[in-house]
Formats: C-alpha cells, sequence, structure tokens
C-alpha cells in the first residue's frame, strides 16, 4: 500500500433532505460547507482552495469565492459530469502535496427533484448551433436513459448477462437504503411505490423505462447535496474527526469510436491507474462506492475497476452479494446510492461521502473494520462521451 499520507478528507457532510422545496441549491452548498468545517474542527478563515463544478448558482467557484468572502490560493472548475468531485479530490491532494494550500473545499447542491428536471428521460435537444458531437445523435431524439440502455443490451447480448442477475445491484443498494433513515425518508418524500426492501422479482415485474432497463434499475431524481474537506497532513493529525488519506487517483475519457466496445468504460483506463498509485489490489477493498445512475453503470465500472472478470459481472453482482454484511466481496454503495438515497444529477460527491463514513466507522450499514475504499464516478453518458473518476482511500 501507498504510505505516502499527502493529503486526507478532514470533514464531510451531506445535506439530509431530497426534496427542499423553497430551498436554492446556494443554501445548500453553504450549509454543507459549514457544516463539514465545523466536522472538521475548521473555520472559513482556514480555507485557501475552492473546487467548484459550477453546479447550482456557484459560477464555477468564481461567484461561490465571492458569495463566501473567500481569496482562495487555488480555485479548480473542473466540471465532467458527475465524476467532477473524483476529479477535484484528486486535483486537490495534488495541489496540497505540492504546497499550493493547506484546506481545499469542494461542495455541491441541486434542486433537481423540485425544479422537475427531466435528467434521464427528456429529450437530448439543446438551442442552438450544431457541433460535431451533438448532430450525429441528437436530432434522432435520443435520451440519456437511451445510451445506458444500448449498453445493457449490448453487454446482455455479448455475454449472456440477465436483468435477473443485475436486480442484485438494486436488492443490494435497497437493503443499505432502508438502514439509512434518510434514506427511506427520501423514498417516502418523493412518493416511492414500496418504501421497502426489494427482490430480484420487484426488478423483474417493475416497468420498462428503456428496453431493457426497468424502474427499479434506474436512480431516483431528487435534491441534495454534500461538501467535502481536503487538508494537509499537518492539518489533518489536528482535527476532529480521524482523517481518511487519498492514496490513488485516475482520471479518465472515453467516447464513440468505430471500432469502440460500448460495454468498456474510461474506468477502464482511470481504474488501473489509482490502483497502482495506491499500490493495492481491487480485492483488498472493503467498500466499493460505484456511481450508479443504473444498474448498468456499475455493471461495468465493476468489471472495468478489476472486480472482476469483462463477461463476469452478472454472477458477480447476482443476488444482492455486496450487500453489507457479506464478506466475501466489497460493499456496494453502503447509503444506499443514486439508486434509493440521492441522485440530485451528479452524484460524485456522495461517493466521496459515504467512503468517508465507512472508514470512520460511521455508516448504518457499517462494514466491519472497514479500512480501505474506492469511490469511482462515472461523468456523461455511458456509452458515449464520458469520464472515469477513481480515487482511493484508507484509514489510519
Amino acid at each position: 500500500m501507498n504510505q505516502d499520507r499527502q493529503a486526507a478528507i478532514v470533514g464531510i457532510h451531506e445535506y439530509p433532505s431530497r426534496l427542499t422545496r423553497g430551498v436554492s441549491a446556494m443554501d445548500i452548498k453553504i450549509d454543507c460547507i459549514r457544516t463539514a468545517l465545523e466536522d472538521a474542527g475548521l473555520s472559513w478563515g482556514d480555507v485557501d482552495a475552492v473546487y467548484d463544478a459550477g453546479d447550482g448558482e456557484a459560477g464555477g467557484g468564481l461567484q461561490l469565492s465571492a458569495y463566501l468572502g473567500l481569496r482562495p490560493n487555488v480555485i479548480d472548475t473542473t466540471q465532467v459530469g458527475g465524476s467532477s468531485y473524483e476529479f477535484q479530490a484528486a486535483h486537490a491532494w495534488r495541489d496540497i502535496a505540492a504546497g499550493k494550500c493547506k484546506v481545499a473545499i469542494l461542495s455541491y447542491g441541486s434542486t433537481a427533484a423540485s425544479a422537475r428536471w427531466a435528467i434521464g428521460t427528456g429529450s437530448m435537444q439543446r438551442p442552438g448551433a450544431a457541433n460535431w458531437e451533438a448532430n450525429m445523435e441528437i436530432p434522432y431524439g435520443t435520451t440519456l436513459i437511451a445510451n445506458y440502455a444500448m449498453v445493457k443490451q449490448r453487454h446482455m447480448h455479448e455475454y449472456g448477462t440477465t436483468t435477473e442477475q443485475l436486480a442484485g445491484i438494486s436488492v443490494a443498494t435497497r437493503r443499505h437504503a432502508m438502514r439509512n433513515p434518510d434514506a427511506v425518508q427520501a423514498m417516502t418524500d418523493l412518493e416511492f411505490v414500496g418504501v421497502n426492501e426489494i427482490t430480484t422479482a420487484d426488478v423483474l415485474d417493475s416497468r420498462v423505462v428503456a428496453d431493457p432497463l426497468h424502474l427499479l434499475e434506474c436512480c431516483m431524481i431528487s435534491d441534495g447535496g454534500g461538501a467535502v474537506v481536503i487538508a494537509s497532513p499537518e492539518v489533518a493529525r489536528n482535527t476532529r474527526k480521524p482523517p481518511v488519506w487519498i492514496i490513488g487517483s485516475g482520471e479518465a475519457i472515453k467516447y464513440t469510436e468505430s471500432d469502440g466496445d460500448i460495454t468498456v468504460s474510461a474506468g477502464a483506463q482511470s481504474g488501473p491507474v489509482a490502483f497502482g498509485e495506491a499500490g493495492i489490489a481491487p480485492d483488498e477493498i472493503d467498500i466499493a462506492m460505484i456511481y450508479d445512475s443504473f444498474t448498468i453503470t456499475v455493471a461495468v465500472c465493476l468489471e472495468d475497476l478489476g472486480f472482476c472478470k469483462k463477461g463476469e459481472v452478472g454472477d458477480y453482482v447476482a443476488g444482492g452479494r455486496l450487500a453489507f454484511d457479506n464478506p466475501d466481496a466489497p460493499a456496494l454503495n453502503t447509503d444506499g446510492g443514486g439508486l434509493s438515497s440521492n441522485h440530485p444529477g451528479m452524484r460524485g460527491i456522495f461517493l466521496l461521502l459515504e467512503a468517508t463514513r465507512q472508514l470512520r466507522g460511521e455508516s448504518h450499514s457499517q462494514r466491519p473494520d472497514a479500512r480501505l475504499a474506492v469511490a469511482h464516478g462515472n461523468g456523461g453518458r455511458l456509452g458515449s462521451t464520458h469520464t472515469g473518476g477513481t480515487v482511493i482511500l484508507a484509514r489510519d
């Protein structure tokens, strides 16, 4: 394992409500940053680096810094979709190691549910001039979910994967969600049909949204937000909670190619880099926080990160095998994930939050003696242009 401890997550906060009418995205961000700093035992004056994806009203770090009255030495405005926060955590790690800053904040706020954004099923058509990427897809009426459906269809055709097998992802994450009071409240507020644990049969019986993706294979649309504080070793050793160290990272992009394989994600490039840098193998991981916009997102990312071979994920995830209390496999998305806890549009920050909770021993679905976690974000559209950000985390 990489023993070089150069930066750590020292403060976290997740906005508890998933339906926040009358609260702005900026309100959510500020509340989360304030509480994350309190969690770390730090103050606004300690912050000298701002990482922001331009969500809500934040203006890519420009407006956020002005709103908070900060004069950061580092401003990072990386925006690569849902994996932005894994990219930013890696950048903060490098910037702190280089001596450019000592205390960095990452934050996110969204009111997607209150604003009734049709994130997955709405038209991808946008006003304005045609561009090199959109002119081959958007005129034909594709939706975001259609990309993921195509990937699942191809995986089923190529490897014989079944919906019955992939339902194990939904079963495991819903089980975790039912142990998380905030997730239970989210499903209640968002009027889920059945706020309870689910079975494989439930997934198969749920309606098809985009063939072959069923409703219970698709993420919820919620409000929400969170914040992460990352600090130097000198700061981390004196914070309120035990530090969770960043020990490896990888970043990648993948896009449509004539001879490409849409069942391979950007994680096939970012994962080996992160694990190599950390000096560990996937089978050493206790907690796998994998972006779960849809079950197929988790499936291909698990394969590409090296948890199982390409084409073997069906058997790997079947039957809810990745539940927190099965010691034979990593625990998957123990907060309930995007499928059953929250998905306000870009979920990458929540992967870092729950991985940190696990390594602190604070999760509602706690894996005993969890020591190593991976947070892997997927941004953009699987099967088309998308990014992969992989961060390996370790406790002391």
